[in-house]
């Protein structure tokens, strides 16, 4: 199937957290978050390591649009329920279309730490891409010193795949090793992984 014409809700919720879509117009909420988490930010995002200007975040955005409606990949931004304040961005990545293969991506604003919305947002997105992209594997990848992004993967349920050596460059263009966690769709539709 051509994924430009499967039809999904661009829009779900967990229970704290509404996602939906990147649009327009959301540069500048999504430009105070980086701002206001730059110092954790910029130790793993590369979009971070330097502070965009809100027209810089308004474009990236632009297109982070524009990919979803082509289906080439898929942003998601965070907003609690509670107040609609924007909280993080997440999403599905390095899509493989044709075996069912997705990456989830995710930085959280830091004042929302410690509270377990990520990892109640990253079993959301498993059970979205489950019931409405025809997932098989979901990957996430994180740099093997990012203990707190290890950490969701973990407490989601995620499986320890592989350590992918040397790589990545990290921030500074340095040579990192890659954790690779996993779920995989078993056999009469469970997610998990294959002892």
């Amino acid at each position: 199937m051509n994924p430009i014409l499967l039809d999904f809700p661009h829009q779900f919720e967990t229970e704290r957290v509404l996602l939906r879509c990147p649009l327009p117009g959301d540069g500048p909420m999504v430009n105070e978050a980086i701002r206001e988490s730059h110092e954790e930010l910029k130790k793993w995002m590369p979009f971070a390591v330097n502070l965009p200007s809100v027209e810089e975040s308004e474009e990236n955005i632009r297109r982070a649009h524009v990919k979803f409606l082509l289906r080439e990949d898929l942003r998601l931004h965070m907003f609690l329920k509670s107040s609609g304040r924007f909280i993080g961005s997440t999403g599905l990545h390095r899509i493989n279309w044709e075996v069912g293969r997705f990456e989830i991506g995710y930085w959280l604003r830091k004042v929302e730490f410690g509270q377990g919305l990520m990892t109640e947002t990253v079993h959301g997105i498993v059970h979205w891409a489950s019931e409405y992209l025809h997932a098989r594997r979901i990957e996430i990848r994180c740099d093997a010193r990012n203990l707190r992004s290890r950490k969701v993967a973990e407490r989601a349920g995620f499986h320890l795949e592989a350590v992918l050596r040397r790589d990545e460059p990290d921030v500074k263009s340095q040579p990192s090793d890659t954790t690779v966690y996993v779920k995989l769709r078993l056999p009469g539709g469970q997610w998990g992984y294959p002892s």
